[in-house]
């Protein structure tokens, strides 16, 4: 059996009387073990935030639009740099913003203008928001409380400088009511009601709005492979109607018509998985017909794209003037540093 004194980590358990073995230090004392730990990070540097950069251009208007960001302090804010630069390298509408949860800022650095936006949540269910046009002058500021109830909420909103009663929304499961005060010519002030209201109705969603004296009625059906949407306008008994039809998980065809003008437009789109799709459709309004094909998610960002980059080729084909086509494009890149 190895003794004590030859096992240099043996704590000895003293007998009663006895004095205590004292324990052997470490080779490393923690002070020295300490001071290295403050050295190292004494001179050790924040990383550097990720720099995003996002180009754009459009072949219809032959300008760039270019944006910077990169997010700063842990992902609380967001600074943004954006501008215009047309093919002969003028630059325009430059911008500097500052987005947070709370609080926004945008500069305009040709107009030396700046809007300034805040949010502010007073308690648990009442929020106040604000909007602030620093040159004009003028504003508006938000106030949104949520009932208790779920589906509930009334919101007040009213311009800065104000000009009379602010407008009120009332929210609920069935629709909305507005409430807002209008100037008219004979009138000195006018309170306009607007609104709509909707609920379930044989298999489909019914609903009715109204808004500057006019009513929509509307009823929608939908199911897996069929769509089909009526309108009736009041009092001008102006009807139309939309129809979609889905022919598989790739491909729907949508039809609307206008009964009172007979002006009608047709759409077909297939989709290749989530990053192509084609269009192609005609506006008889117009007399238009166009064709559109989409490299990338047509409604998503370019981060989520084939190598962080959205296509679109369209052409149009006038109907009186079909040497007059005209192919456009449309490229949008982002890159990560």
């Amino acid at each position: 059996m190895e003794s004590a004194a030859g096992n240099p980590n043996y704590i000895m358990v003293p007998s009663a009387g006895a004095p205590a073995a004292v324990e052997p230090q470490s080779q490393l004392p923690p002070a020295v073990t300490s001071t290295h730990n403050c050295k190292r990070n004494l001179f050790s540097f924040p990383r550097r935030p990720a720099l995003r950069v996002t180009s754009e251009f459009d072949s219809e208007s032959a300008v760039f639009f270019h944006k910077i960001s990169c997010k700063l302090l842990d992902s609380l804010a967001k600074f943004k740099f954006s501008f215009n630069h047309s093919g002969k390298g003028d630059i325009s509408e430059p911008q500097i913003s500052f987005v947070s949860k709370h609080l926004s800022l945008h500069y305009d650095l040709e107009d030396h203008n700046a809007l300034v936006k805040t949010s502010l949540d007073v308690g648990p269910r009442l929020q106040l928001t604000a909007a602030h046009d620093v040159k004009a002058q003028q504003g508006e500021v938000t106030m949104l409380a949520n009932f208790a109830h779920p589906g509930y909420s009334l919101q007040l909103s009213t311009p800065v400088p104000s000009v009379g009663l602010p407008k009120a929304t009332l929210r609920f499961p069935l629709g909305e009511v507005s409430l807002q005060e209008k100037e008219e010519e004979e009138v000195k002030s006018l309170l306009s009601v607007s609104g709509i209201l909707k609920g379930q109705f044989l298999n489909g969603v019914c609903s009715a709005q109204y808004k500057d004296e006019e009513v929509k009625l509307r009823y929608c059906y939908k199911d897996d492979e069929m769509s089909f949407l009526p309108i009736l306008s009041l009092p001008s008994n102006a009807p139309s109607f939309a129809f979609k039809r889905r022919f598989g998980p790739s491909d729907k065809l949508s039809y609307w018509y206008n009964c009172d003008s007979n002006y009608w437009s047709a759409v077909y789109k297939r989709t290749y998985g989530k990053d192509f799709k084609f269009k192609a459709g005609y506006d008889s309004e117009v007399r238009l017909g166009w064709a559109s094909l989409w490299v990338g998610d047509e409604g998503g960002k370019a981060k989520t794209a084939p190598m962080q980059m959205k296509v679109q080729f369209m052409l149009q084909v006038p109907q009186d003037d079909i040497k007059s086509s005209i192919l456009m494009f449309r490229i949008k890149k982002r890159w990560d540093f």
